[in-house]
């Protein structure tokens, strides 16, 4: 059912399980699919990881597939080898007592996340977390660098520096910031009433990054002294902040609007449409299959040249050793070693 030549659609979706059913193949092979995303359910061993992202591509070869594997309680595949990833948290504690060490495990912790998952046809992960760890949000915690922006920009630029090491796209996120909000925004609307001239600053790391992020994620967040919409369905924040002010040029992707975060919006296809023409290139549909189908069957939206190219370029680069020769690679056994060395 291979369909060569097709363009990418704006819309990411999940699957059910271990392998694909008729209905998670119907989804992937309709025009407006441009990517999947996987989860812990979608994982049960390296065999059959590969079998499945080898059934996603039989669908659809031009497919991306993405996975939200952070490190820490953010990991999706953790067990039949997967290197255990720290918090980023953890990096920002090595930062406090040897700052060119967090330098080089932060490097290390991103090649190794990447260099593991391309093995398995997967093209990029949504990482790095941008937040500003102010001790708020207990949804962010310990996915964030740290508390300062300076020090969360030089460890995500060795993070990075890790993941295209092994050809892998980025995501920073959640724009302009999650950090200083209690609420979590898969389960209520949160809003941040601070000046914007706070939000911004929040932001310093999207600015400092602007050539090193490939792809942005904006946050289900209210910041109501500069727009009534949250930040994904903002034309204020996505065109003139980020892409205007902040000279932005990578690819935007919601997260997801299944989220009681994006419901301020209506339905899910009215948040679809109010995300995209807002300036997102490519929205997030998961865990309810009935709702991706609606999006599917009624989402009115076609990407512009400009959008389509910024989806492509988050595809992986490069070819990519399977896990056998990956094991056997000086670089990923040593980029392991720091790993174990300094946290274990």
């Amino acid at each position: 059912m291979n369909l060569p030549g097709r363009s990418l659609g704006p819309v990411m979706l999940d699957v059910d399980g271990l392998t694909l059913n008729d209905e998670d193949i119907r989804r992937i092979a309709h025009p407006l699919t441009g990517g999947v995303i996987l989860f812990t359910r979608n994982f049960e061993s390296r065999a059959q990881l590969a079998l499945l992202t080898r059934q996603i591509r039989t669908v659809r070869e031009d497919i991306l597939i993405a996975v939200d594997h952070e490190g820490g309680r953010i990991q999706r595949f953790k067990t039949d080898g997967f290197t255990h990833l720290p918090a980023m948290r953890e990096i920002g504690g090595v930062w406090e007592r040897d700052k060119q060490l967090a330098l080089r495990v932060a490097t290390a912790a991103g090649y190794v996340l990447a260099s593991e998952l391309r093995a398995f046809e997967i093209d990029f992960s949504f990482t790095p977390a941008l937040d500003l760890d102010y001790g708020i949000s207990e949804v962010i915690g310990n996915r964030a660098f740290h508390h300062d922006a300076e020090v969360v920009t030089q460890l995500t630029k060795s993070l990075c520096h890790g993941l295209a090491l092994a050809g892998m796209a980025n995501c920073g996120k959640h724009f302009p910031g999650h950090g200083s909000v209690e609420a979590d925004s898969h389960h209520a609307l949160p809003i941040d009433t601070r000046e914007r001239e706070a939000i911004v600053r929040d932001a310093r790391p999207y600015v400092e990054l602007d050539i090193a992020l490939t792809s942005v994620m904006p946050a289900h967040v209210v910041y109501s002294a500069v727009d009534k919409q949250p930040a994904g369905f903002s034309k204020i924040w996505l065109q003139e902040i980020l892409r205007k002010e902040l000279g932005f040029v990578g690819a935007i992707i919601s997260d997801d609007l299944t989220m009681e975060g994006a419901r301020a919006v209506g339905s899910v296809v009215e948040s679809a449409h109010a995300a995209l023409t807002a300036g997102c290139d490519m929205v997030l549909v998961c865990n309810k299959p009935a709702e991706a189908d609606r999006v599917l069957n009624e989402l009115d939206y076609t990407p512009s040249p400009a959008s389509l190219q910024r989806i492509m370029r988050l595809a992986a680069r490069g070819t990519a050793p399977n896990w056998e020769e990956l094991e056997q690679a000086a670089e990923y056994q040593a980029a392991r070693e720091l790993l174990a060395k300094t946290f274990n």
